[in-house]
């Protein structure tokens, strides 16, 4: 594209300028028009979120993202980036992006009066039309809006009542931007006012000056209903001013919250040592949603994604750190390594009071063992299923029958590939029985199978689980309930 340099060129060249929210809605004519995506990389809102926002901006609305934490609000934002112009014409120097056809400030109108064609034009990039603040308690109306600057007065040997001692705040600055405000609650109700005239009227008017700037603006908000009874709330007036208020929400399912964590995780070279069976990504998947679910957990605080994303990476750092350690050249993961992913639970949960007596380590224990009792009989035949002898006899006996002799297997966390096959492959029955149900599983995910069955058995209340210091002892409920197995 080449870019006309001044005015004169920008005229002769054609161009037509157009409000931001003309702009994006033409542009996201043309997406749907053409079947193109323009919010890439974020999954479960195809049929909820994203129609939403696309009626949203059709109709020019101010928007407000409304969810709890964790649910892709400021991604959604930012893909508006998407939806703008590549290149954006301004007065050159302009500190608030004057519209060359249509200046508002006085740097910009005088510089037309001068120079007229001649005026010199900058383009700036649809990159740097994205403006984001983070709401805080001590976010003043300076910040956003402007105020007087004493040292412009000075320099320039300007009286306070001059238009020019001005300082923009950030909301003037980002005039025909994409301007976000993450958590509105937090600011406080007298600085949510400030912003009543700029999206009703579409100006703002600092102090006391007559001036009075007609921004171009696109506001996009986000907010955590929880913030609504914590910290603050929006003021009923501003909010009867947003046009848009769109909720957002967690994934519907187990396979698409993997599809999500699977493209944010943060795997580097890991992927090259450590491999990870589809069962062990949807096991720790199911630990975010029985958080969710938990009576130990707030429900209103939320279970963000970035849970399930920090406990995938602390997954494979776990099978990487047993591999580095023991020499091997590469690994699978274990149920043994699920140990690793509690740091992640436990800085991501808000308990209530019966979670806080507990212990968050006891109720991140808690979520793993519900995941795999959920999990497990979605592809084994349920332990609690088999209750009939004859059942039992047919399915999990010959493995029960192994640990009933007295027989009882240690698996540590830092066991080498050799010895942890070897220690499996000890308990009678267990590797026919995974075979018999999934006969064209690959080695590697033969052996996870097997810890599975085994955890799974524990949980069940048909095998004993004893906790060792560098690892977990099986053997059999009967014998470890009246002492005859050390666990």
């Amino acid at each position: 594209m080449i870019k006309p340099n001044t005015l004169g060129e920008l005229r002769q060249a054609g161009y037509t300028s157009k409000s931001i929210k003309q702009e994006l809605r033409d542009n996201l004519i043309t997406a749907l028009r053409s079947g193109k995506s323009v919010f890439e990389n974020i999954h479960g809102y195809e049929e909820t979120v994203i129609p939403d926002l696309e009626r949203a901006i059709l109709s020019g609305h101010n928007i407000n993202l409304l969810g709890l934490r964790g649910q892709a609000k400021t991604r959604l934002a930012r893909n508006m980036v998407n939806l703008l112009d590549e290149w954006l014409p301004i007065i050159e120097g302009s500190e608030i992006n004057d519209d060359p056809f249509n200046p508002i400030s006085l740097y910009a109108k005088q510089k037309l009066k001068e120079l007229g064609d001649k005026t010199p034009i900058s383009w700036i990039h649809r990159n740097e039309r994205f403006v984001e603040k983070l709401a805080t308690p001590d976010v003043s109306v300076a910040d956003l809006i402007g105020d007087v600057d004493p040292i412009k007065a000075a320099n320039l040997k300007l009286s306070y009542a001059d238009d020019r001692v001005i300082h923009f705040g950030i909301i003037p600055r980002s005039n025909r931007c994409i301007f976000v405000i993450n958590e509105l609650p937090d600011l406080q109700a007298r600085i949510q006012v400030a912003l009543f005239n700029i999206l009703q009227e579409g100006d703002v008017q600092i102090r006391g000056f007559k001036l009075r700037l007609p921004l171009d603006i696109q506001f996009v908000f986000t907010a955590n209903p929880e913030d609504y009874t914590n910290r603050g709330s929006i003021v009923t007036p501003l909010k009867d001013r947003i046009g848009s208020q769109i909720l957002t929400h967690y994934p519907k399912d187990v396979k698409m919250a993997a599809v999500i964590t699977k493209q944010e995780v943060k795997r580097n070279h890991k992927e090259a040592l450590v491999e990870v069976p589809e069962l062990a990504a949807e096991l720790l998947e199911q630990v975010g949603f029985e958080a969710r679910a938990s009576e130990y957990i707030d429900a209103k605080s939320g279970v963000s994604a970035r849970l399930s994303i920090s406990a995938y990476e602390n997954l494979l750092s776990s099978a990487e750190r047993r591999c580095i350690i023991n020499g091997d050249e590469k690994t699978t993961v274990r149920i043994t390594d699920f140990n690793g992913i509690i740091p992640a639970i436990t800085g991501k949960v808000e308990l209530v009071y019966e979670g806080e007596q507990e212990g968050s380590w006891i109720v991140a224990n808690h979520l793993i063992a519900k995941a795999l009792r959920t999990t497990f009989p979605k592809y084994f035949p349920s332990p609690e299923k088999t209750k009939k002898k004859e059942q039992v006899d047919q399915v999990y006996a010959p493995i029960l029958a192994w640990f009933s002799e007295g027989n009882s297997i240690d698996l540590f966390f830092d066991m080498n590939n050799i010895s942890y096959q070897k220690a499996l492959d000890e308990v009678t029955g267990l590797k026919d029985f995974v075979k018999h149900i999934y006969p064209k599983s690959k080695p590697e995910e033969l052996y996870f199978l097997m810890e599975l069955t085994l955890h799974a058995l524990s949980e069940y209340s048909k095998l004993s689980k004893g906790l060792l210091v560098k690892g977990n002892r099986f053997g059999d409920m009967f014998n470890a309930v009246f002492g005859g197995t050390n666990a």
